[in-house]
């Protein structure tokens, strides 16, 4: 049986993950409610020069999801019983 500090480092890092991943998928979510309220405004009349602000915070948000996303990925939890020595 692993060490109680290995289990709790185990949870911690794993509660952590998740709300990583979680914030990814809240990022996501608002860049692209965002992404079709430009392309709404963009079929409404609206110009694409007028939106460049708006537009930019989007790819900005984008690059931040991703960026995120990246750093979970590359940062997999194995399990407990295998990080023991």
């Amino acid at each position: 049986m692993p060490a109680q500090v290995l289990v709790d480092l185990d949870a911690a890092v794993t509660k952590a993950k998740g709300a990583m991943e979680s914030a990814t998928v809240l990022i996501n979510g608002i860049a692209a409610r965002i992404q079709d309220a430009v392309n709404a405004a963009l079929a409404g009349g609206a110009t694409a020069a007028e939106l460049a602000p708006i537009q930019a915070e989007v790819d900005a948000l984008n690059a931040d999801s991703s960026a995120l996303a990246a750093a979970v990925a590359a940062n997999p939890v194995p399990p407990v019983a295998a990080r023991r020595p």
